[in-house]
């Protein structure tokens, strides 16, 4: 049989005509450089394929070869603390052959092939196992145990199983017989196609919050292990950096990164950040519990388009082990615009804004392979995504943002006016929700306090009260409210001011837990509650403002330590006897 021949090229799009050897979204090598493409489009009489490295000097005629295996990821110990690109290929290992311009058609082993890990074995010959059971584990850094996992086609009797001791990622570690024979090679990696979500025996309802200690998102718009965020927002409203904080400091056992079309600095500056933060969960690197993917803005965009699979299919591998992983992706739509790049190239009939008609398909493709699991191995893992998203000109109509809409079930508006006010995160409580308040108001009521959900109702209410007031003020100014009305607009400033802008440089601030979450609200609260009762009793509200209880609400989460919550009985002890002196005052005025 003569060997396929490139028939046309159109940047990332290379067209194959008369042959019927391939399959659909079959991984292929094409060119003598031997690059990396998926089969995309199939008829009678042509083939398409979309190649995932730079197609510059590939000429007609050259060969494209089938590799009878779908676009697959190698999963396996050494996955953690690296970086690749798109379709899973180590930078470093990149760099170490060709230096810091990567050169196309390289080959180089995705997992360290020479490291030794310490492994222990989990069955015995004559064992039955099934897909999913474990069969082996080994440390793969000081932070996290990996465990090695029958794949989930596959099942049988262990026919051979290896001593403990060390072994490398190739090794073969356990032997099985199918009931039809077949003998199956177990080593401490496998593959998985990159759009084929992992199976799990179950979906399980959120009932757990992922809790970041940002005040905004925690208390007001929280988001379930398992759960789906979409954080749009203009050019420097801060998405990234919010995106930064949830990874440092969320309660998620893995992270991953993916930079999708974004700037290779801001890669370079997550990379840098992560190896040299100490976690605050382990003491060490928060690298070591981290793996970064890497497709930014000057790499082929056809990768771009794979990267955000290859980064949720190496997540499903280790929500398997029971892990909880947060993603998050920077961002979906850089991925939409290559979407859009290829679909144009493909000349497919174009949808609203030049996207392709599947572009909601797409994002749910990817959107409903989050969640929280019960695993084939009997364990509870969950997989969350927070996705940055880049609308043109901060309109949040386009496309990309409504249809992101569609599929997440937070949604966190960066506001571009906050963002220039120095108020971040830059999160904007009138434009932003989040449907899991609900599934997680038993969560908060049980393991923080009876009162939470309660308190957060009243400070969102406060907040709204204060919009309405406000589109009164910019019409007729604020003389004309009432003293009751201007305490409104002043408790939502601390509210705004004190309680949902938070300092990321600041020791105490960068990182709150929910019970001094809880002691803010409770304290914002009692402030208002307090004041109130004193304009009944006709105490000028100015008196009250020059009191400076607004100024030492602003101050308390500088001033008290996130593990000195005691601090905040002495405070409410302190502003209470402050209130109580403006009463004195008016009985003696009135006397």
């Amino acid at each position: 049989m003569n060997t396929p021949v490139i028939y046309s090229i159109n940047g990332p799009v290379v067209k194959v005509r008369n042959t019927k050897i391939f399959s659909m979204l079959e991984m292929v090598y094409v060119g003598n450089r031997r690059l990396i493409g998926e089969v995309i489009g199939l008829n009678e009489t042509e083939t398409t394929i979309q190649v995932y490295e730079s197609t510059s000097g590939l000429e007609a005629g050259e060969p494209v070869e089938p590799s009878g295996a779908p676009m697959s990821v190698t999963l396996g110990p050494g996955i953690l603390s690296n970086i690749f690109d798109g379709i899973e290929r180590p930078l470093r290992g990149l760099e170490a052959e060709s230096g810091a311009f990567i050169a196309d058609g390289l080959s180089v082993p995705i997992l360290d092939t020479e490291c030794q890990y310490d492994v222990t074995i989990k069955t015995s010959v004559g064992e039955y196992v099934h897909g999913g059971e474990v069969y082996a584990s080994c440390p793969e850094n000081s932070v996290i145990l990996h465990l090695c996992m029958v794949p989930p086609t596959v099942s049988g009797t262990v026919v051979f199983a290896a001593k403990n001791g060390k072994y490398r990622v190739n090794d073969e570690i356990v032997r099985i017989e199918d009931e039809n024979g077949t003998v199956h090679s177990l080593t401490l990696c496998q593959k998985w196609p990159i759009r084929r979500a992992r199976p799990a025996v179950k979906r399980l309802a959120p009932s757990r919050p992922m809790i970041t200690g940002q005040r905004v998102i925690d208390t007001l718009f929280p988001i379930a292990r398992g759960g789906t965020a979409a954080i749009p927002g203009g050019f420097g409203t801060g998405k990234t950096m919010t995106q930064h904080q949830i990874a440092k400091w969320c309660d998620a056992d893995i992270i991953v990164y993916i930079g999708c079309g974004e700037r290779g600095n801001e890669m370079t500056q997550v990379l840098e950040e992560f190896t040299a933060l100490t976690d605050p969960r382990t003491g060490r690197s928060l690298m070591e519990r981290t793996v970064l993917i890497a497709n930014t803005s000057n790499m082929p965009v056809a990768a771009r388009e794979a990267s955000i699979y290859t980064g949720i299919t190496l997540a499903e591998y280790y929500r398997d082990m029971g892990y909880h992983i947060a993603i998050m992706a920077d961002s979906t739509s850089r991925w939409a615009e290559a979407l859009r790049e290829i679909s144009g190239r493909l000349e497919e009939m174009p949808a609203e804004e030049g996207f392709p008609a599947y572009l909601p398909s797409r994002l749910s493709e990817f959107y409903e392979r989050t969640g929280a699991f019960e695993t084939l191995s009997g364990r509870e893992g969950s997989v969350a995504v927070i996705g940055a998203v880049s609308p043109q000109g901060s309109d949040f109509s386009e496309p990309v943002t409504q249809n992101t809409k569609r599929f997440v079930r937070c949604f966190w508006g960066l506001d571009k006016a906050l963002a220039y006010a120095r108020h971040y995160p830059a999160i904007n409580w009138t434009l932003s929700y989040s449907e899991y308040t609900d599934d997680l108001s038993d969560y908060y009521n049980r393991e923080v306090h009876p009162d939470f959900t309660a308190y957060r109702t009243q400070i969102s209410a406060i907040l709204k009260e204060e919009q309405t007031l406000m589109d009164i003020v910019r019409l007729i100014g604020a003389d004309v409210l009432p003293d009751d009305q201007k305490l409104v607009i002043d408790i939502a400033n601390v509210i705004r001011v004190g309680f949902l802008q938070q300092n990321a440089y600041h020791a105490e601030d960068t990182y709150v837990p929910l019970m001094k979450q809880f002691q803010m609200m409770k304290l914002i609260l009692h402030i208002y509650q307090v004041s109130r009762t004193l304009l009944s009793e006709n105490v000028d509200l100015g008196a009250i403002r020059k009191s400076g209880v607004f100024d030492l609400a602003l101050k308390m989460k500088y001033d008290i330590p996130n593990q000195q919550l005691a601090a905040f009985d002495t405070l409410t002890e302190k502003i209470d006897g402050m209130l109580e002196e403006l009463r004195g005052q008016k009985k003696e005025a009135v006397v």
